[in-house]
């Protein structure tokens, strides 16, 4: 079984590097850090005009219709260029739930205008601390309206729409859940900014009172759809993070073969040919889980929940341990605002809460291993 791309795929990958080579260099991604800006709209443009946000989108909505394995290797560079668009909450969620469980109607509203960059979303599924769970699901909704309190929400603060989970039942089981569509730029909503780890990246405080929601979805099904779109973007979240993990073992490499230090590079010193061998290891293990992680989501093939959370887990790991040995490699200029190298520590870090953490997609996979064995 041959897992790596196509031809037609690899000069997708080289299209896309190409450009957000151009649009989003280091220079461009401080723009939004230092700045006002929540995020680079003109960059958002230019994803639209490439056919990037819709590569995954079919035809009759928009999009490109290539499908997931095209997204995987946009997701990759996006990743590696440290990009500022609310991609991942606009493409890997709201567009993937809509995919997923959409009317022709809500598919017809929303999936063009995501694909020509007029429209960005998000999953309002968290209420402060803790894990996805259903019961930790406490906004309800009762005569087509919601009323309650989402935190933290991805690009929530610029987002238009968005996929919102609520408590619909009381039975204590799974379909308690169901989840529905809201304007969030209709009445009923209030959008707080939150401070976090990393700028580029906003996240917000949603709170709810007698807004109108759209049902997305059967009743009760909530949480099915939930955790297949968690799946899905745990996928496209492990590449978007095996591409920051190459970019920081590049950025550690580089410097180690310009540094010189008594009269050596850095470079030749054994704690740093070690330092940098366990970041390629980790990396190109996160690489492997994530292709197998791929090729399930362009199948739809059984084991995707299995190959979802390894991809997930590995690609978390890699991405923090690359990103935080490059500081290391950097030495003390390496944990200084001047230097590039805090920018991929503090998408790392934030990446790896964004779906719920390490522990909880360990656990996802355990028990997901356990009931296959079991079956």
């Amino acid at each position: 079984m041959n897992f790596d791309f196509s031809d037609d795929q690899k000069q997708l990958r080289d299209q896309a590097r190409k450009f957000l080579a151009e649009k989003c260099s280091p220079k461009a991604v401080r723009v939004v850090l230092d700045g006002k800006a929540p995020y680079d709209e003109e960059l958002w443009k230019g994803l639209a005009e490439m056919g990037f946000l819709g590569v995954a989108i079919p035809e009759e909505f928009g999009g490109a219709g290539a499908g997931h394995l095209e997204l995987c290797v946009i997701a990759e560079e996006m990743g590696r260029a440290n990009a500022p668009v609310p991609f991942s909450s606009t493409v890997y969620l709201a567009a993937e739930a809509l995919l997923i469980a959409g009317s022709d109607a809500q598919k017809k509203k929303w999936l063009p205008a995501i694909a020509a960059g007029e429209a960005i979303g998000t999953l309002a599924l968290f209420e402060g601390k803790g894990n996805p769970s259903p019961k930790n699901v406490k906004l309800t909704v009762a005569n087509g309206v919601l009323n309650g309190v989402k935190k933290p929400v991805a690009d929530g603060g610029i987002a238009d729409f968005a996929v919102v989970a609520a408590r619909t039942g009381s039975s204590g089981r799974d379909n308690d859940i169901s989840l529905f569509l809201v304007d969030l730029k209709a009445g009923g909503v209030d959008v707080k900014s939150l401070t976090n780890l990393d700028p580029t990246r906003g996240q917000a405080e949603i709170t709810f009172k007698d807004a109108k929601a759209e049902p997305l979805g059967a009743a009760g099904e909530g949480w099915s759809i939930l955790t297949q779109v968690l799946d899905r973007a745990a996928v496209l979240c492990a590449f978007e993070q095996v591409g920051g993990a190459d970019r920081a073992l590049e950025m550690g490499r580089d410097y180690a073969l310009d540094r010189i230090a008594f009269g050596r590079q850095i470079g030749s010193f054994q704690a740093v040919k070690h330092m940098l061998a366990d970041m390629y290891v980790s990396a190109t293990l996160a690489r492997s889980n994530s292709y197998y992680g791929a090729w399930a989501l362009s199948t739809n093939a059984a084991e995707l929940p299995e190959a979802a959370a390894a991809a997930r887990i590995s690609a978390t790991q890699a991405f923090q341990h690359c990103a935080k040995n490059n500081i290391q490699v950097h030495g003390g200029m390496g944990f200084t605002w001047e230097f590039d190298c805090h920018m991929y520590y503090r998408r790392a870090n934030a990446m790896a809460l964004g779906l719920g953490s390490l522990s909880y997609w360990e656990d996802q996979l355990i028990d997901r291993m356990r009931k296959k064995n079991a079956a």
